[in-house]
């Protein structure tokens, strides 16, 4: 017997996992996000799938969205906590806000959310599907199908309180949805593209993103035909216990982010590129005026959600020094950076919708810019004196958390050159 799927000895039945999913924590937070962060992620969230669209197609947005760490990432950017399953529900919530009353221009639309609305994803399907001429039956079906083999098929613990279900005007969809488990205090995000699997029963996931708890009963595996069927013989013949190795994307539990969370070479050559002024060719990156380095830096950030490949989001942590996060970590959400991102972004989403790609392009430029920067950039020791600044200065910003506004520190600090 090979290492296609593990059987663990029990005194009534055995059960299996398959070999080639992957697994990451998401520890389980409660609360809400407040009003003045909702609203802008809302107005950001949606202006970057808008970019996205004008750059790459609407497609390409699924498969961004069917990226855990991608999707990480961009709730990172977004301000949300950089490491809970909180992003999971406010990211959605956003996007549905801002895309849903675009759907005739942009043609995306989003079903369900959290609890008693993810009930209400067929009545949504159908009610796109009279406008539209999609199969709304087709699309009612792939919503509980998707939920039925998460909750049933693949039993590890997790109960689903999240489905939501995005769909194109072209009938192109992807599922995220995310369950719990209230005994360990973890959550399980699960993504599904309907481009990227042929059947329901037959691994059909791009990913799912929960922490690995050892053994679980997945009847979804491409070889799981041949399980399903010799289940009550390999009771009886005893097998011995068979152990692959399953890869591990974990998000930690510690609140703050450490250098260990991020990749400290990537994120020194977007500092680079925003505060060091011999920069060459500063100015002409955005073709704006008044723009100071504190916003480019965030822009920054923000042009790699949309235009980084798969790769550069192996560190979600990272985007967390765009924008912050409501709780304090790294540092208080900076509002004012956080609106003029939202402006520029805008303005340039706005401007290619006639013809005129300057801001567009300049903006795509950062994340050129910054991969150059890279290759010969060499990090230093500063991260956590980085930290320290932006929460010193963090007033400056309109620094804000769930706990209230930043104020200036007792000690004003020296400032700090974070390039030697």
């Amino acid at each position: 017997m090979t290492g296609v799927f593990a059987i663990t000895l029990c005194k009534e039945m055995p059960k299996l996992y398959f070999n080639n999913q992957r697994y990451a924590d998401l520890p389980l937070h409660y609360g809400k996000v407040p009003p003045w962060l909702a609203e802008r992620m809302s107005k950001l969230g949606g202006a970057i799938i808008e970019a996205v669209v004008l750059e790459y197609g609407r497609s390409e947005v699924l498969n961004k969205l069917s990226d855990p760490s991608w999707f990480q990432a961009f709730g990172c950017v977004l301000g949300m906590d950089w490491h809970s399953s909180g992003i999971t529900t406010s990211v959605m919530g956003a996007l549905k806000k801002a895309l849903n009353p675009k759907f005739n221009e942009l043609g995306i639309y989003i079903a369900g959310g959290k609890g008693k609305y993810s009930r209400q994803t067929p009545a949504e399907l159908i009610a796109l599907s009279e406008r539209t001429g999609l199969n709304g039956d087709e699309l009612v079906r792939s919503s509980k199908l998707s939920a039925k083999v998460d909750n049933t098929a693949i039993q590890d613990g997790f109960q689903l309180y999240l489905h939501t279900f995005i769909v194109t005007d072209e009938g192109e969809w992807a599922v995220v949805q995310q369950g719990m488990n209230n005994d360990n205090g973890m959550a399980r995000r699960y993504h599904w593209h309907s481009t990227q699997f042929k059947s329901f029963i037959k691994e059909p996931h791009t990913f799912i993103y929960g922490k690995n708890q050892g053994q679980i009963l997945n009847l979804t595996d491409a070889l799981a035909d041949e399980t399903k069927s010799g289940i009550l013989s390999l009771v009886k013949e005893g097998p011995k216990i068979i152990v692959p190795e399953v890869t591990k994307l974990i998000m930690p539990t510690h609140h703050d982010v450490r250098a260990e969370d991020v990749d400290i070479k990537r994120l020194g050559s977007v500092l680079a590129l925003a505060h060091e002024r011999e920069t060459k060719d500063f100015e002409s990156l955005l073709l704006l005026e008044g723009v100071g380095p504190r916003t480019i830096q965030s822009v920054a950030l923000v042009s790699e959600i949309i235009h980084g490949t798969a790769s550069r989001f192996t560190d979600p942590a990272r985007f967390s020094f765009a924008h912050g996060g409501k709780d304090g970590h790294p540092f208080p959400v900076p509002t004012k950076v956080y609106d003029q991102t939202i402006d520029i972004l805008r303005m340039a989403v706005d401007k290619a919708k006639i013809g005129e790609t300057d801001k567009q392009q300049a903006i795509k430029n950062l994340t050129l810019a910054a991969q150059l920067i890279e290759q010969n950039f060499v990090p230093n020791a500063n991260f956590y004196k980085l930290i320290e600044k932006e929460k010193n200065e963090a007033y400056k910003y309109g620094g804000r958390t769930v706990f209230g506004k930043s104020k200036p520190p007792k000690n004003n600090p020296d400032q700090l050159d974070l390039f030697k």
